[in-house]
């Protein structure tokens, strides 16, 4: 073929123009796309084979996309799809891939051929739980071990690997067939009952062994899953860590003076007490997070809920005025191509002229009613939210002084102690014996006191960045939240108007072209 004698290309916004006007929507409704420009984000399908396109590039825009076809290119590597997280259905047949990489997003993906590439390792898919149709035949795979991998999808009901060294393999249909036990075609023929019977036989010991040894495995993915769900949720409520005595624990990691503090006599009382009660405290807070991330997440559903429900209805009611428009425009246009008379059809001409006008600013009367109602549920909804954060952060601010009032109170009962050790020291009346660390700080009065003042400090800075970073990820949280609702209202504005006056622009266009004819 020709193509392949073209220098190797690089997908480019020229191909890509190109590509979404070929397969876009014709006549009139492909004029009207053409004025408004392509949205990336909107199209569905794209064909990119035969092209010989040599690197994946410029598709990070293309968010909604749900098939995708690269077929019949020289592409040697799979890169460029981590935003097509809509993908379905994923056509890299006939190409130089060597391996399996870059798909790990792709989380919503079907059907995958990778049919006549380089591959000779089946890797890199855990992520595509949902696959249904997968093909690597006329690859490079040769070892029957490959197939183990593929246990892992239990949607996996056809399979092609025919044209890879495996094939040649005695047992290569029983193997795939007894470790395969859901899968319906194999190579485009259908697995009969004999087959999976026969196979059954042959590899159930090793099977039921190895059914074991998954069994412990996805009990452990499930357990960890479980395990990081959690972990998000608290973060998302910005307490992670706080369900517990990490905090306390945090405040000794790096306060070499507390451990050797912490062997003081009578030290170990004051510190069990102290760990109980800032445990205590920073439970409080974790506990106040959850709810009220709770009650945050209510209300922002509750105001997206209200919101695109205001524009539907909107939109709504300006699709039923255009569908009559449109109705009584096309019966014109019917009527005015019957008319012989110049200025008869220039009054018909003016009159629809006029009446696209109206139109236009009907619909857009329409749009700014519905910016008016959204901006007062936005402000509603910004006055509720924001008083929620606020409440939350004077709560927080409250608990996390007590945590600092408690640490003030430790540090004075801790200087109390080390003095009077340090006391009994110099009279040579301690009973215990001085570990040689605690040694090097009953030295002197300044000695100690430096020591504990020091733990006390890094103590306190510990309590006052955990506090820093709950404040500042939530009212970051909030303002980036508002102003992306904001942005988003903007841009859907913008789209709305430009729909509007793009389509009027057609229609007046049309009626332009009309008389133009007319005169000549």
């Amino acid at each position: 073929m020709n193509w392949q004698q073209d220098e190797p290309k690089v997908i480019d916004e020229e191909m890509l123009k190109q590509a979404i006007e070929e397969q876009g929507p014709q006549g009139q409704a492909g004029d009207i796309s053409k004025k408004e420009g392509v949205q990336y984000e909107d199209v569905l399908q794209l064909r990119l084979d035969y092209r010989n396109i040599l690197k994946i590039y410029h598709l990070w825009h293309f968010t909604s996309l749900t098939k995708l076809q690269l077929d019949n290119n020289v592409i040697e590597r799979i890169e460029g799809l981590k935003n097509l997280t809509n993908l379905v259905w994923l056509d890299l047949s006939f190409n130089n891939i060597q391996v399996i990489e870059g798909l790990n997003s792709l989380v919503k993906l079907k059907d995958l051929s990778l049919f006549n590439n380089r591959i000779s390792v089946i890797e890199n898919l855990d992520s595509l739980r949902d696959l249904h149709v997968l093909s690597f035949g006329n690859n490079a795979i040769a070892q029957l071990e490959n197939v183990l991998y593929l246990r892992k999808f239990k949607n996996l009901r056809t399979l092609n690997l025919a044209g890879n060294p495996i094939c040649e393999e005695e047992s290569y249909k029983t193997f795939v067939t007894a470790y395969l036990p859901d899968l319906v075609y194999l190579d485009y023929r259908l697995l009969d009952e004999q087959t999976r019977e026969t196979a059954y036989t042959k590899y159930k010991y090793a099977i039921e062994g190895m059914q074991e040894n998954e069994l412990q495995e996805q009990q452990a993915i499930e357990a960890q899953k479980i395990s990081n769900e959690e972990l998000q949720l608290h973060k998302d409520a910005f307490v992670e860590f706080l369900n517990g005595p990490q905090l306390y624990d945090s405040m000794f990691d790096e306060d070499p003076d507390g451990e050797k503090l912490a062997l003081l006599p009578g030290m170990e009382e004051l510190l069990e007490s102290f760990k109980s009660k800032m445990e205590a405290l920073c439970v409080q807070i974790f506990d106040a997070g959850l709810t009220q991330h709770a009650q945050r997440t209510a209300e922002v559903e509750s105001f997206f809920s209200c919101s695109h429900e205001a524009v539907a209805d909107n939109r709504q009611k300006a699709a039923q005025i255009a569908a009559d428009f449109e109705s009584s425009r096309r019966q014109k246009i019917l009527e005015m191509q019957q008319i012989t008379d110049v200025e008869l059809l220039e009054d018909h001409i003016s009159l629809c002229q006029e009446q696209a006008s109206q139109l236009s600013e009907t619909l857009l009367s329409l749009e700014l009613q519905l910016v008016d109602q959204l901006e007062d549920i936005f402000k509603d909804f910004e006055r509720s939210i924001s008083d929620m954060v606020g409440g939350f952060i004077e709560y927080v601010q409250g608990i996390f002084a007590q945590c600092r009032d408690l640490e003030n109170q430790h540090h004075e009962q801790q200087l109390e102690i080390a003095l009077a050790t340090l006391e009994k020291v110099v009279k040579n009346e301690l009973e215990e014996e001085i570990p040689d660390d605690m040694a090097m700080l009953l030295v002197d009065k300044d000695t100690v006191t430096n020591a504990v003042s020091a733990s006390h400090d890094i103590h306190l800075l510990k309590i006052d960045n955990r506090e820093d970073e709950l404040l500042t990820r939530i009212n970051s949280w909030m303002s980036g939240l508002l102003k992306s609702i904001h942005d988003e209202e903007v841009k859907r504005n913008r789209k709305r108007t430009s729909e509007i006056r793009n389509y009027v622009s057609y229609v007046k266009d049309e009626l332009e072209d009309m008389r133009l004819s007319e005169h000549h």
